[in-house]
């Protein structure tokens, strides 16, 4: 099941993606009324199938007729991984040999078809990359890497928005990744009985010439492991983001070098998901 987050008729509402329409959900019982779907149980998520089963019939809106809000509207908590993602021809052996954990403000959320901005006296200096979101629907706390995916709601797309300036990317991560909009999340979610993370192609286009392109099979840590990692250090709540990492930046041009300017349409897409652009003020 894919699941969205809409404006409709001024309010927040929970939408199923059916093909090329969305249907509105009217109000199911359960349903946390501020992080929605994943707070809410398999019990509201069964429901919500059941709804869809029933009103079948109803004609859905066109996907390109909605306003998004972020897939997961106010997330609790945004972990990311650092150097999570094997380069061409690197050994297995090599990098990192434990995930290297980040954070972003969960003020950044930005939804699907935003228009981004910000500060450019802080950073002229920002790029955009393709990562893999978990989103968290079930408390976790030091779970086993076997027990671990029992804890995922589903999987979303990550645009992990980035200044690279060395005052910023050198030494403050959390500023460097935080400020307004450097987290897009979206367009929807896709449950985890819907979809398999562990091959997966993912990327990123600037105006449509493509920056990124790999598969989650290079990733260092799976999600499984990622999310057992982390759950020994803290406790993971339904609703909370993990961006899972980004894989290299192309040689071809633009380059890995081309950083975001106003006017660039950025979409990040990953395979079973779908796509998450966004337009540079």
């Amino acid at each position: 099941m894919r699941l969205a987050t809409i404006m409709l008729e001024d309010r927040a509402t929970e939408a199923i993606v059916l093909g090329d329409g969305v249907l509105p959900l009217e109000p199911i019982a359960g349903l946390d009324p501020v992080l929605g779907m994943p707070a809410s149980g398999e019990a509201a998520l069964g429901r919500a199938r059941e709804w869809a089963t029933a009103h079948g019939d109803r004609a859905p809106l066109p996907l390109d007729s909605l306003i998004y809000l972020p897939a997961v509207p106010h997330p609790g908590a945004i972990y990311t991984v650092g150097l999570n993602y094997r380069k061409p021809g690197e050994d297995a052996g090599s990098g990192p040999h434990r995930p290297l954990i980040y954070g972003k403000a969960a003020s950044a959320v930005a939804a699907h078809g935003a228009e981004l901005s910000w500060d450019r006296s802080l950073t002229d200096n920002v790029d955009a990359e393709s990562e893999l979101g978990v989103v968290i629907g079930a408390i976790a706390t030091a779970v086993a890497p076997e027990d671990a995916l029992s804890r995922v709601f589903g999987y979303t797309c990550i645009n992990d928005i980035s200044s690279r300036d060395p005052w910023l990317d050198g030494d403050q991560w959390l500023l460097g990744k935080s400020m307004p909009g450097f987290c897009p999340v979206g367009p929807w979610i896709v449950t985890r009985d819907d979809l398999d993370p562990t091959n997966l192609r993912l990327g990123c286009t600037i105006n449509g010439a493509p920056i990124q392109d790999g598969t989650t099979a290079d990733m260092r840590f799976g999600v499984a492991e990622i999310i057992a990692f982390l759950s020994r250090h803290v406790t993971l709540v339904p609703g909370d983001l993990i961006a899972t990492g980004t894989p290299a930046r192309l040689m071809d041009p633009p380059g890995p070098e081309r950083r975001l300017r106003p006017g660039d349409v950025v979409t990040v897409w990953i395979e079973g998901i779908g796509e998450l652009t966004n337009t540079i003020a």
